[in-house]
């Protein structure tokens, strides 16, 4: 690599792009690698700050950044991904459907440990639209060694795994509503949070207090083809609230009861074969963002989940 004064540059061709700033108006490549530099570009180049050009020449053995970003981007891709032109060594990863983002957190830190290489996500385990972008690749310099991008091997680090098309069943618990003593507020907050994905209600049964009734009417949804039950109310351990023994008697796998996010510690996970049981807490009713929010995508995409997905929302789990 070799430096030379702009004024001397004319008739050289970029190696990198070049950035301009105006403040408050744009930022972006003013000038794209590969441009033949002209007489009517050393003016704007020297307003730009850029009072010397770098001419390089890559090797056999080394990426160019504009490369190396694709390559990088390319290995690290898995399902429902696209990509975008290179602008400024730099290669944005699209979403190529409506789904939930599913990063390897351990893999994007031991990658971006590597010198040089640079990968920025989005948070994992996000709701994302087609047409988002979830993720940037680049190097730091302008060139790079090729055996550096050689250590990255090709494996899904990203994805996106589409919403389904998945039917959901309610059932309100509570003596105090079943018997009409206070009005039932629950059920419009879950039907607005489930109407942002993909799913269809199929029905919704009121059960008292009663262990017995509510694990029967748990069942009653499973069999009528409900993907996940949803159960509200009584998820507390006073001694009336039987929605969890409930969703244990009807569950054949129970993930846990209590999670580290506030507000939302009551909350149940629990599977009957392939079916979902959720128990919200009644913080779900009356808080903007709870556990449900941060669950419910992958609820959505039909991806199930362990104690593990549960355990690590303590990290972020004060909302």
């Amino acid at each position: 690599m070799k430096t030379i004064r702009t004024e001397d540059a004319v008739g050289y061709v970029l190696g990198h792009d070049l950035t301009q700033i105006i403040k408050g108006v744009s930022k972006g490549a003013r000038f794209k690698k590969g441009h033949l530099i002209k007489e009517e570009d050393v003016p704007v180049l020297l307003e730009m700050g850029k009072e010397h050009i770098y001419i390089f020449e890559v090797l056999e053995d080394e990426y160019h950044e504009e490369d190396a970003a694709k390559e990088i981007a390319r290995k690290i891709s898995g399902d429902n991904i696209k990509f975008s032109d290179v602008s400024e060594g730099k290669v944005n990863l699209i979403a190529d459907a409506d789904g939930v983002l599913i990063i390897d957190v351990e893999k994007l830190f031991n990658l971006n440990s590597i010198t040089d290489v640079t990968i920025a996500t989005k948070f994992s385990d996000i709701a994302v639209k087609k047409g988002d972008i979830i993720a940037g690749t680049r190097i730091t310099p302008v060139k790079i060694k090729k055996d550096v991008i050689d250590e990255i091997k090709d494996e899904k680090v990203i994805e996106v795994v589409p919403f389904k098309a998945l039917k959901y069943a309610i059932v309100t618990t509570g003596s105090e509503v079943s018997k009409g003593r206070i009005e039932d507020k629950f059920t419009d907050v879950v039907r607005t949070k489930f109407a942002q994905f993909d799913f269809e209600e199929i029905s919704q049964e009121y059960a008292s207090d009663d262990l017995d009734e509510i694990s029967e009417k748990i069942d009653r949804a499973v069999v009528k083809g409900a993907d996940v039950v949803v159960c509200t109310g009584g998820m507390s351990v006073d001694p009336d609230d039987n929605t969890p023994g409930a969703i244990k008697k009807s569950s054949s796998e129970k993930i846990t009861y209590g999670t580290p996010v506030l507000p939302g510690a009551m909350f149940m996970v629990a599977y009957k074969d392939s079916t979902a049981l959720l128990g919200l807490p009644g913080s779900v009713m009356y808080c903007e963002k709870t556990i449900l929010d941060m669950i419910l995508p992958k609820i959505a995409a039909g991806i199930k989940l362990g104690k593990n997905d549960i355990v690590k929302l303590g990290h972020g789990g004060l909302l």
